[in-house]
């Protein structure tokens, strides 16, 4: 039985949905213990208090956003800067656990203290998230505006964490990866053990998910359908003609999930994959300046499975997209959504490494730059914050390295000099708005 630390980010639930998927098939063979900050915390430690599964509290990101639901760069860097300036000192704050649990693997779900304990204490971790197919993934077949968008943010998601000894991207759809790239894994999404247990019927009724702010149009298209609509993520409030507004509760959403006849939303990357997996079709809605979405709508269109919008929303438009579900269910491949084995092969595969044998676990009194990633013997720099590896990020991608050769990567890491933190307020709010925006 392994030890294996598990840090995620709070905002957006398809991070603790993900989570719980993965806790749950490894919970039996493995001690997990899960560091969490905000609403993961909230969702995920009532579940297990009381088990062998701890749930412990971790600081997170803070988003700030604007009247129409989009993320604030400014807003968002000024809500984060204690975290940013407090980021040493609280990697420094996780190293008793590392001394007293000696974690064999840490997973990092787009959660930036974790690894960076894991690096001082010589614990191999793993990147396990939607995020870095921005990084991994060859995306030439985007339109050329989302491309730019695309390229702009990779390297910010690169500057993260790029010492991992694995990525694993967890995605509804598979671009190839770019060429010569190793030490990379493609699985479907992740999905929770009750939704996989729902038998998929039709009900008549159409579910509908928005974050924060319906998309313009909607209310007037989902009325000219004449069928029952069960609304999440607006809050109840009272009925309004065919449209009920519905608090979420995870339970009765899968429920009318499984029975609906299509699903209308955002375009995460959770909830379309387990939408396809119980083919419904989606009409997918990204959040306005929502490249990430765009992106995740844009692959949605090209399977065949659905449909996306990405201006505001008319009569027209939704009954087209209901006139045809019976095109796209047929379009739908649902076993090659669920990515749930393939999560739990890569982790025994990784723990069952030769290269995972060899790491050792520091007192947390030992200072900082003293103690090698596994398999290294130099010493490697105290870890900064976000702003400081963006430099090396941005470097990285011009000159056109390979991402995937950990090894290479973690030689560069530990090599750096020591380097006052650079001004970079926008490209850190970016990298904290794509975390948002890719589980949806």
């Amino acid at each position: 039985m392994a030890t294996i630390y598990y840090g995620l980010s709070g905002e957006g639930r398809g991070h603790a949905t993900r989570a719980r998927t993965l806790i749950e098939s490894l919970r039996k063979q493995h001690k997990l213990v899960v560091f969490a900050p905000d609403l993961a915390h909230a969702m995920l430690e009532p579940i297990y208090r009381g088990t062998e599964v701890r749930v412990e509290p971790i600081a997170g990101l803070q988003f700030s956003y604007n009247q129409t639901g989009r993320v604030r760069l400014l807003g968002t860097l000024a809500t984060n800067v204690s975290y940013l300036r407090q980021m040493n000192e609280r990697v420094g704050q996780l190293l008793p656990h590392f001394e007293r649990d000696k974690p064999d693997l840490v997973l990092a779900d787009f959660e930036p203290l974790l690894p960076r304990a894991a690096r001082l204490c010589g614990v191999p971790f793993v990147s396990f998230d939607h995020q870095h197919y921005l990084v991994v993934n060859d995306l030439s077949s985007l339109p050329l505006a989302l491309r730019q968008q695309a390229a702009l943010a990779a390297p910010v998601v690169r500057a993260l964490y790029n010492w991992q000894v694995e990525t694993v991207v967890s995605s509804f759809y598979n671009p190839p990866l770019k060429p010569g790239l190793t030490n990379v894994s493609q699985i479907g999404v992740l999905l929770r053990p009750e939704l996989m247990r729902m038998r998929p019927e039709r009900h008549g009724h159409l579910l509908v998910y928005m974050r924060r702010h319906p998309a313009p149009g909607l209310f007037d298209a989902l009325t000219a359908t004449g069928l029952p609509v069960k609304l999440y993520g607006l809050g109840q409030r009272p009925r309004e003609g065919n449209i009920s507004f519905l608090e979420v509760d995870e339970q009765r959403f899968m429920e009318d999930l499984a029975t609906c006849e299509a699903v209308v939303s955002t375009a995460g990357n959770q909830l379309v994959g387990e939408a396809l997996h119980l083919r419904k079709p989606v009409l997918a809605i990204p959040e306005p300046h929502n490249f990430e979405q765009s992106i995740n709508g844009h692959f949605l269109q090209a399977s065949g499975a659905g449909r996306t919008l990405t201006r505001a929303i008319c009569v027209r438009d939704m009954l087209s997209f209901l006139q045809d579900l019976d095109v796209f269910r047929n379009r739908i491949v649902s076993r090659s959504v669920c990515g749930n084995q393939q999560a739990v092969d890569v982790v025994s595969r990784l723990l069952g490494a030769d290269r995972l044998a060899v790491g050792r676990v520091v007192r947390a009194s030992e200072p900082y730059g003293v103690h090698s990633p596994v398999g290294f013997s130099r010493p490697i720099a105290p870890p900064f914050g976000l702003v400081s590896e963006l430099p090396f990020a941005m470097a990285e991608q011009a000159s056109g390295a390979n991402f995937g050769a950990a090894a290479r990567v973690e030689d560069r890491q530990r090599s750096r000099p020591f380097l006052k933190q650079p001004k970079g307020a926008g490209a850190v709010a970016m990298a904290m708005q794509n975390q948002v925006t890719a589980t949806g």
